[in-house]
């Protein structure tokens, strides 16, 4: 979107992007090398706190009930469909940066649907120009690619990139999340023993440590698939011979 913004002289005063600390580290190459391209610098935009804090350490103070006004829990807890405190924080505070200033944002013509999600996150001045050129996720990446970017092979392996450890993602993500990334996976291992219990959950009521043993399991099943089928090649190849 930026880079034809660019090329067909939008007016663009800042290009704004909102740091989670939760970016693959193939993203800061890939917006180090839009910089030099482009000749514009990137303002980063920071949570208040960080989202590992947020998650696991922010003191939670119930606003109801008889417990009204004390801690009642520590951590928010992975983030869900109906408990997006993540998508909340990087609202909000890119709201508090941009000000009222119309912002363009990168939703894409194939995904328009999302539009009202993002105008009920917030209210200020915006636009869609993806949506308003009827570029779909296949042509943005094409326009991107043609211009020399890659984002270090995570469009090769993802069908689209956002959080690494982001519980909306599909199934199949997690894991090639899990077969390509395993420093980041055990990192969220890690995260997933420290939640309290009243997290529900990291996707569909499943924890982190959850999808580990089904994805071993997964990966024991394909080895002996494999070893199966392996053994019945070299059996046949073996009656080929003796009928020879």
């Amino acid at each position: 979107m930026v880079l034809r913004l660019i090329e067909e002289d939008w007016p663009l005063d800042e290009i704004v992007m909102f740091d989670t600390g939760w970016e693959f580290p193939q993203m800061y190459d890939h917006i180090a090398k839009f910089e030099e391209f482009t000749g514009r610098k990137v303002t980063v935009v920071k949570p208040r706190r960080s989202f590992e804090e947020w998650m696991l350490r922010r003191e939670i103070v119930a606003r109801k009930g008889p417990r009204k006004g004390e801690v009642h829990r520590i951590g928010n807890g992975w983030p869900s469909p109906t408990r997006r405190w993540c998508t909340r924080e990087k609202c909000d505070q890119i709201d508090r940066h941009v000000g009222n200033a119309v912002r363009y944002i990168g939703i894409a013509a194939d995904e328009v649907q999302r539009t009202a999600s993002a105008n009920l996150m917030s209210n200020k001045p915006r636009r869609y120009p993806l949506v308003e050129w009827d570029m779909d996720e296949a042509a943005c990446l094409a326009y991107c690619r043609e211009r020399g970017f890659d984002w270090g092979g995570l469009y090769d392996i993802f069908p689209r990139v956002s959080c690494y450890c982001c519980p909306l993602q599909r199934i199949g993500q997690l894991r090639n999340l899990r077969r390509h990334f395993p420093s980041l996976w055990n990192q969220m291992l890690e995260w997933d023993g420290m939640i309290g219990d009243h997290n529900r959950g990291f996707r569909d009521y499943d924890t982190v440590h959850d999808l580990e043993n089904r994805f071993a399991r997964e990966d024991r099943q394909m080895t002996l698939d494999f070893g199966m089928a392996n053994a019945v090649l070299s059996d046949n190849g073996e009656r080929e011979k003796r009928h020879d």
